[in-house]
């Protein structure tokens, strides 16, 4: 159990010395782009939304460090189980702007065919699991499914990302019980971003810190400085090789902050100031980084200015490809329910093909219904 703050990278961009992270450069350097990506889609997306383009949207702006970090210390064979705002790990295993525009958009080349929230990502090719909006849910499948891998004897580690008010829900509990009974080979990332929407963490628990909690059900605890993405990755590579060398869970506290609003629906200025904002602000884990690699000689502000420049075509390219797509197929409706069709689905296909035809039915904002 540890209450302190690990932290390998001081916010002015110093090695702290405490840890000796071995990455590569290039290693390096992709956190540093994934980062800058995942917060370049951040608010353009929230300018669509603004502009009526995309329904709903929810940033991850100043928590890219204790996301992306924890997930860059995963193998492709590894299991996430994300909050919604994790969308950096998408990205970081292999997931396309454009693929995570598409869903935003809900159009006929989202894989979950418009079915799902945006922002609420799935990608079965990368091990990614359907985020949902209920708070804590996904603890709890994160625990079963290590538990599966376990069974097969599959060296399989899951890692399962949720917010601080997520340790006030049934699911945290039963989650990590389980998990800690059971020696589930599963990680447990808390990003503590101080606000469960508009309540502050000290609404949600009585506890020193959520690294405490750890403790009752029988595991390892740590708390890292969330805006560091090297402390996160640190802190998470140890974690994921205990859990798949059969050592069981640990819960890690990464403390960050929410620069932005919960959502596109929220106003965090009605209940926290501007000046804690402002403080949070010169943490930036962007800014951390960057710092950190021009110390060693690995980034300067022409490297900086052509990455940008890079990002920001691509944004374009790719909102351009998706607001070109149509709407799924009305008759997507029907597809995933049964294996082969009931009596009665294709009664109700043919109901509502022939109401499709006659014109009861939109024609203006179903997409097509394929004869």
């Amino acid at each position: 159990m540890s209450t302190e703050l690990l932290q390998v990278i001081a916010p002015d961009g110093m090695d702290s010395g405490a840890v000796d992270v071995d990455l590569r450069d290039e290693d390096l350097l992709r956190l540093y782009r994934v980062m800058c990506t995942t917060r370049a889609l951040d608010e353009r997306a929230l300018k669509l939304q603004r502009q009526g383009r995309i329904g709903f949207y929810v940033p991850s702006l100043g928590q890219e460090a204790s996301h992306i970090g924890a997930g860059f210390a995963l193998k492709p064979q590894d299991w996430v189980f994300p909050s919604y705002r994790d969308p950096g790990i998408a990205l970081l295993r292999g997931a396309t702007v454009l693929e995570l525009l598409h869903q935003c958009y809900g159009n006929a080349a989202d894989n979950s065919k418009g079915r799902q929230m945006p922002v609420h990502y799935s990608f079965r090719k990368i091990n990614f699991v359907s985020i949902s909006s209920p708070i804590g849910t996904q603890i709890v499948h994160a625990a079963g499914a290590a538990i599966a891998a376990k069974i097969r004897k599959d060296p399989v580690v899951t890692m399962t990302l949720f917010g601080d008010g997520s340790t006030s829900s049934n699911d945290f509990h039963a989650g990590m019980n389980f998990a800690g009974v059971f020696s589930a080979p599963c990680v447990f990332v808390c990003e503590n971003n101080g606000w469960a929407i508009s309540v502050p963490v000290d609404g949600q628990t009585a506890s020193g810190s959520m690294a405490d909690k750890a403790f009752a059900y029988g595991m390892p605890g740590i708390r890292v400085d969330g805006n560091d993405v090297l402390a996160v990755y640190s802190a998470a590579t140890e974690a994921v090789e205990r859990a798949r060398r059969g050592g069981g869970p640990t819960l890690i506290e990464a403390v960050t902050f929410r620069l932005g609003p919960h959502s596109s629906s929220d106003d965090p200025t009605r209940y926290r100031s501007a000046a804690l904002v402002e403080e949070w602000r010169k943490k930036d884990p962007i800014t951390r980084l960057s710092e950190y690699l021009q110390r060693r000689k690995l980034w300067d502000a022409e490297s900086e200015k052509r990455m940008q420049a890079e990002i920001q075509d691509e944004l374009q390219s790719s909102i351009d490809a998706a607001e070109k797509v149509g709407p799924p197929p009305l008759s997507s409706l029907f597809d995933d329910v049964y294996a082969q069709w009931t009596p009665q689905l294709t009664e109700q296909h043919e109901g509502l093909r022939q109401a499709w035809q006659k014109g009861v039915v939109s024609k203006g904002h179903l997409g097509e219904f394929p004869l």
